[in-house]
């Protein structure tokens, strides 16, 4: 295990990113963000001010005890080709490498949408489409198949310089639409599944979802529309920057750059003719990072979702971690009762979620962990699942215990969630609780399970490889609850 920290120097911040390494898994230990603003250094006077480098000194050397505190053994440290347009650039570089000793090196394009790409395998199950990738100075536009960057085109501009060229929304759409149409993949062009990427889309997400009453508070994955695009237009056109200031949510940027980046998202939508997309909040930072310690996601990631809990375990199991094995005998009871839940496998990657996270909750409070997992789970980052199989997850894994099942609190959520999903949670909620008792020793007694589905009863005939007292007994505790849902006496051999 070791820490390893990443440092990125754009136009706009300098982010320092502290992560503990183990087998390929990685978890965030520390993320600071401090903001600035080099525009009219880069884009008017094209030389690095005084004031900049002195500030931007400063906060490296402060990042360095930070680096220290944490015992990194690695630092990672990179920069926006955007700083190239300073002439002084390379005599700063040399500047800090002098006084911090960290040795930025300026990223290409190529090595830009290497590392977006990265990020975005790692955060949306999509195996092939296209993304766009909204900077401050540029836009990528990559598009992707079999798990492969295919191509890409990048558009000089981004959410910065497009609302310096133009005061007017109207011209800044016009502008952008004409931009892409140099774009070599257009020809022919067919929505196999669009991705939204930086700054400009989260933020335009969150507006969206305000305005749309959505009411779940998660940023990746969100499928942002066409709707929600024109309604952040109507509600925007009319603010001042002040105003803008005052919407929450946004990030640093997206006071003085909201137009600009819903100009380009919007042409985005008009040119490339879609309904929806799926933002994802992965950014250069963390493809990165995946570069560095995880390799070559595509060769690893073939199940996304339980990649994402196995590395969210990572450093929380302990030495009786029974997750894997729930997560197991969910599936199988999932397989087995078939007939008897009814359920679509679209359900099954909320099962997957719930099942893998059964006690995440635990590390919240003991008492009722089934309900702190609620928000353990919706809150975790969990990649390769929609909102709604992550809030059906969450609902689920607190539904171990029917007696948490809260129809009033359910119901917020009643945009997202149908009739169907609210009879799916309770049902998962059993078996999830039933896979957690079947595993009650925590040796892995059941090697597997066979089930006779007889009139009203079901018999779960059970394969062991040792003593399966314990898991039984523990399991028909459940035989009431499981007849309430599943209107079937349960026994279990």
């Amino acid at each position: 295990m070791e820490n390893i920290a990443f440092i990125e120097l754009t136009e706009r911040k300098l982010e320092l990113k502290i992560v503990q390494s183990r087998q390929g898994r990685y978890r965030v230990l520390e993320d600071v963000v401090n903001q600035y603003d080099l525009t009219n250094d880069i884009t008017k006077d094209c030389l690095f001010s005084p004031k900049s480098r002195t500030d931007i000194l400063k906060m490296l050397n402060i990042y360095r005890y930070t680096i220290e505190t944490y015992g990194v053994t690695k630092m990672i440290a990179f920069a926006s080709n955007i700083i190239v347009k300073a002439r002084n650039y390379r005599g700063f570089l040399d500047e800090i490498y002098t006084h911090t000793g960290m040795n930025f090196l300026l990223t290409n394009n190529d090595e830009v949408v290497k590392s977006i790409y990265q990020a975005l395998i790692n955060k949306i199950d999509l195996s092939k489409g296209t993304c766009a990738y909204v900077c401050g100075y540029s836009t990528f536009i990559i598009k992707y198949n079999r798990r492969n960057v295919a191509d890409y085109f990048v558009v000089p501009y981004g959410y910065i310089n497009l609302t310096e060229k133009y005061a007017k929304f109207e011209d800044m759409t016009n502008f952008f639409k004409k931009e892409l149409k140099s774009c070599p993949f257009v020809v022919n062009f067919e929505d196999e599944g669009f991705v939204g990427a930086g700054v400009p889309f989260i933020d335009i997400s969150r507006v969206s979802k305000k305005l749309l009453r959505y009411p779940i508070d998660i940023d990746n994955n969100y499928t942002l529309t066409k709707e929600g695009v024109e309604k952040a237009i109507s509600f925007t056109k009319d603010l001042d920057v002040e105003k803008i200031k005052k919407v929450k949510g946004l990030s640093f940027e997206g006071a003085d750059s909201l137009q600009g980046g819903l100009a380009i998202i919007s042409s985005i939508f008009d040119f490339f003719d879609i309904s929806e997309l799926s933002v994802t909040d992965g950014d250069k930072m963390d493809g990165k990072i995946i570069e560095n310690l995880v390799g070559t996601p595509s060769e690893r990631y073939s199940d996304l979702v339980l990649n994402s809990l196995d590395n969210y375990y990572e450093f929380k199991k302990e030495g009786l971690s029974i997750n894997y094995n729930v997560y197991s005998m969910a599936i199988l009871l999932f397989k087995q009762l078939k007939v008897v839940h009814k359920l679509p496998r679209n359900y099954v990657k909320s099962l997957k979620i719930a099942s893998y996270m059964f006690d995440s909750g635990k590390f919240i409070d003991y008492k009722n962990y089934e309900k702190h997992g609620f928000y353990a789970i919706l809150n975790s980052g969990i990649s390769g699942a929609s909102q709604k199989d992550i809030l059906i997850a969450s609902f689920a894994c607190a539904c171990q215990n029917l007696d948490n099942f809260n129809l009033p609190e359910i119901m917020k959520y009643k945009e997202v969630l149908t009739d169907e999903d609210v009879d799916a949670i309770r049902k998962l909620g059993v078996l999830v609780k039933l896979a957690v008792n079947l595993n009650a020793s925590r040796k892995n007694v059941i090697q597997d399970i066979i089930c006779d589905i007889l009139g009203d009863s079901i018999i779960m005939k059970t394969v062991i490889k040792s003593d399966a007292s314990f898991e039984i007994m523990q399991s028909m505790k459940l035989a009431d609850d499981f007849k309430k849902i599943f209107k079937k006496s349960l026994q279990i051999i």
